[in-house]
């Protein structure tokens, strides 16, 4: 397989000088963990105390792993990407609300991005996150199969009310809907709902995705279990298929509980079964969409290599690659300069309400050091680059 993941020119060639030093500086910053954890503090305290710090935070992380406040923000960062050819998922990043207001307003500002995505043709798909539409501790009661109060069953009918207006919604507006996955405790009650809107809504072609997070060693068997009651029920399945992104909350709270971990043994048993995965899909293709969201390379040559094998055309839409606004640039445009179908997760939203997933993002690229350093070797690379030429 050509490697193609080492040109920074077309890694970065919508990055001017300036936005390629901020990056380099903040990718240096993400690689200390101490400054991480301070600046996590300091930014927490700001916030809560209405310290004037939004031109600052907006001038440095936030317009670095976000496009803007608005979906008419992100206009400008999507259209030039999509003059090279990468897509675009908006994703509306407020996190942690917990009431029946945030989450109507949360499904209204889902449905005003799916009226926004079906004029623009460098939008393919949209997303949203269950806890969005919903309590966490409800999505935890009902898939522990226990018994709800009245109040909470009428609680719960909304959720599914809101899961379904948002898919009959894409469905009739003709745009690929996916849902992010969460932590494994609250897991089984949204899978439940997705495949009932999968069942619903994808008789014909894929609307509603659901996530697979493949670092849960139980995944294969809950893929082949969905994939059978698909083809008895006739219907399609959506899989945007990820690692996982709460390793250290699941082991401490199977560990407090004093249940096995749902998470694999090790990383190398991760990426076997994350290959199993993809491996299984490719070889069902005409019973799937498969949305793979990786930041490993090898993981992207891997899926080049069995669409080669397998005779899939690179411009094939049931076959999408996916990264995070902000990173892996250079496996994101370097696959879309050899015609792969590829979309960046791009975050919105105002920045007071971003900034939880902000710091999750630098915490997350700090636990995973390898990441961080390929990031900063490249930035580093296509710095020495322009100032030789």
């Amino acid at each position: 397989m050509k490697q193609i993941f080492e040109n920074t020119a077309t890694a970065f060639a919508l990055k001017s000088d300036s936005e390629l030093e901020r990056a380099y500086f903040l990718f240096k910053l993400i690689a200390n963990e101490p400054l991480v954890r301070i600046g996590t503090a300091v930014t927490n305290f700001a916030i809560k105390a209405h310290l004037p710090v939004e031109r600052l935070i907006r001038a440095t992380v936030f317009d670095h792993f976000c496009g803007g406040v608005s979906e008419e923000d992100c206009l400008g960062v999507i259209e030039r990407m999509y003059e090279k050819k990468v897509s675009t998922i908006l994703d509306y990043s407020v996190e942690g609300k917990e009431v029946e207001k945030q989450f109507d307003l949360a499904l209204e500002k889902i449905l005003n991005v799916l009226n926004f995505v079906k004029e623009k043709e460098s939008i393919p798909l949209a997303v949203f996150k269950p806890t969005g539409f919903g309590r966490f501790a409800l999505f935890v009661k009902v898939g522990e199969g226990k018994e709800l109060t009245e109040e909470e069953q009428l609680e719960w009918d909304r959720v599914v009310a809101r899961f379904d207006k948002v898919c009959k919604k894409a469905f009739d507006l003709d745009v690929a809907l996916l849902v992010d996955g969460e932590e494994s405790w609250m897991q089984d009650a949204a899978d439940n709902l997705c495949a009932e809107m999968m069942s619903k809504y994808n008789k014909k072609k894929v609307i509603v995705c659901n996530t697979l997070q493949m670092y849960r060693w139980d995944r294969m068997d809950y893929l082949k279990k969905l994939h059978q009651q698909a083809k008895e029920e006739g219907f399609k399945i959506g899989m945007k298929v990820v690692r996982g992104a709460y390793m250290e909350k699941e082991n401490e709270r199977a560990e407090e509980k004093g249940y096995p971990t749902p998470i694999c043994e090790s990383k190398s048993a991760t990426d076997q079964n994350f290959d199993a995965a993809i491996g299984y899909i490719v070889a069902h293709l005409d019973d799937f969409l498969l949305f793979m969201g990786t930041h490993n390379e090898n993981s992207c040559y891997g899926l080049m290599a069995l669409m080669e094998e397998t005779n899939i055309d690179r411009t094939d839409d049931r076959i999408w690659f996916g990264q995070l606004f902000g990173m892996s640039d250079h496996i994101s445009f370097n696959l879309a300069d050899q015609g792969y179908n590829v979309a960046k997760y791009l975050p919105f939203g105002p920045v007071r309400d971003v900034m939880p997933y902000l710091i999750r993002r630098a915490e997350e690229n700090t636990s995973v050091a390898g990441q961080t350093t390929r990031e900063l070797s490249l930035l580093k690379a296509e710095r020495i680059r322009r100032k030789i030429n």
